[in-house]
C-alpha cells in the first residue's frame, strides 16, 4: 500500500491509479468504475445540496419495488447512477434498490466484466428535514459465460465483492471505499471540485460507544434480542453502557459508528421476520467496509457476508460495527462464541 504523509494532497484518481501500480495484472476496469461512481456521487451531491431549493424535495407520488413511496431525489440519483455507468464498458448488467429487475446495459455499447449494486439514496425519507443521507454500492466480477450480465452474476454471497462502499451526504460529502486493501475515506472539496484523501486506512474501535437501533419494535422483538439491548445499555452484564444515537439514515448511523467505534442494530422482529434492510445493497457492501476496518457484521446466526443469496431484494437483519460489540451479539443470539464455528 503506498503511504502519504498528513500533509500529502492525494485526490481520489490518484490514490485509484497508486493502487493499480501495485497489481500489475489490473486491466484498469475497476478503477474505471470507480472513477464514474466518484462523479456519480459528485452529481448527486450537488442536487442535495440544492435540494431545498429546487422542486426536488418530496414524495414522487410512486412506489419502488419494496413497496415504499419513492422521494423525488431517489429517482434523480438512481437516473444519475444509471446514466454514469452504462456506457463505459467495464458493466455487464446493474441493479438498484429502486429497479425491480436487472439493469441491462443499453444495446450499442460494450459489455464488461463486472457488475454493480446499489442503494441510490439511502434514508431518502430523512431529506426533507436536512438529514444526512447517502449512496451504497457493491462491486462483484462477473461469473456467468455469457456477454450481458444474468442473475447468477449478481446473486453472489458478499466475500466474492471486489470493491464496495458509500458516500454520505452530509455537512460534507464523504466517500469510502475497500478494494479489500483496507477502508479510505475521501472527503470531497466543493472548491475545486475533487475527493481529496481525508481518512487513509479507517479503524474502527474494537469496543463501541454508540448503540445505533430503532427502540419501538422493542416489543415485537424476541427475548435474546431484548436481553442484548439490556447488555448494551449497562443493564445486564457488567457491560458498560452505550449512549443511544439513532438518526434512522443507515449510512449515518454506520458512518458515525465506523469513526467513533459503535454498532448498528436492525434485528428481526414479530413483523419483519427476514428483517428489514437488504442484503445485496446494504448490508453486504457495508460488511466489507467495516471488515477490513477491523469490525464485523452479522445477520443474528452467521457472518453477513458469507449468506447465499436467492433474490435480488432479499432482506436480513444486521448487526454491524465494532467487532467486540457484533461479538457479544453472535453470542447471545446463536450460542456460539465468536469465532467458533460456521
Amino acid at each position: 500500500m503506498v503511504q502519504h504523509t498528513p500533509t500529502s494532497v492525494v485526490t481520489i484518481d490518484r490514490y485509484i491509479i497508486e493502487q493499480e501500480r501495485l497489481h500489475p495484472e489490473a486491466t484498469g476496469e475497476l478503477s474505471g468504475i470507480l472513477y464514474d461512481l466518484a462523479l456519480a456521487a459528485k452529481m448527486i451531491a450537488n442536487k442535495v445540496r440544492s435540494a431545498g431549493l429546487a422542486d426536488i424535495l418530496g414524495s414522487n407520488e410512486s412506489e419502488n419495488v419494496q413497496g415504499e413511496t419513492q422521494a423525488k431525489l431517489d429517482v434523480l440519483s438512481n437516473e444519475i447512477i444509471i446514466k454514469a455507468m452504462d456506457h463505459g464498458g467495464r458493466l455487464c448488467a446493474m441493479a438498484s434498490e429502486e429497479e425491480p429487475d436487472i439493469i441491462q446495459i443499453p444495446d450499442g455499447f460494450k459489455c464488461g466484466k463486472y457488475v454493480l449494486l446499489f442503494d441510490p439514496l439511502d434514508g431518502s425519507s430523512n431529506i426533507d428535514v436536512n438529514v444526512p443521507v447517502g449512496t451504497i454500492f457493491s462491486v462483484l466480477r462477473k461469473i456467468s459465460t455469457g456477454t450481458r450480465g444474468e442473475m447468477m452474476d449478481l446473486l453472489q454471497p458478499g466475500h466474492q465483492q471486489v470493491a464496495a462502499g458509500y458516500v454520505i451526504y452530509g455537512s460534507s460529502t464523504m466517500l469510502v471505499y475497500t478494494t479489500g486493501q483496507g477502508s479510505h475515506g475521501f472527503t470531497l472539496d466543493p472548491s475545486i471540485g475533487e475527493f481529496l484523501l481525508s481518512h487513509p486506512n479507517i479503524r474502527i474501535p474494537d469496543t463501541g460507544r454508540y448503540l445505533s437501533v430503532n427502540d419501538s419494535y422493542e416489543q415485537l422483538w424476541e427475548e435474546p434480542v431484548k436481553s442484548l439491548m439490556r447488555r448494551y445499555r449497562g443493564l445486564e452484564g457488567g457491560h458498560k453502557p452505550l449512549s443511544v444515537r439513532y438518526v434512522g439514515s443507515l449510512v449515518a448511523d454506520f458512518h458515525r459508528n465506523l469513526l467513533g467505534g459503535g454498532v448498528f442494530v436492525y434485528p428481526s422482529n414479530a413483523k419483519r421476520k427476514q428483517g428489514k434492510l437488504r442484503l445485496l445493497y446494504e448490508a453486504n457492501p457495508l460488511a466489507f467496509v467495516v471488515e477490513q476496518a477491523g469490525g464485523a457484521a452479522y445477520d443474528g446466526s452467521r457472518r453477513v457476508m458469507d449468506v447465499q443469496p436467492t433474490e435480488l431484494h432479499q432482506r436480513t437483519p444486521l448487526f454491524i460495527g465494532s467487532k467486540h460489540e457484533v461479538d457479544l451479539a453472535t453470542e447471545l443470539l446463536s450460542g456460539v462464541p465468536a469465532g467458533v464455528g460456521g
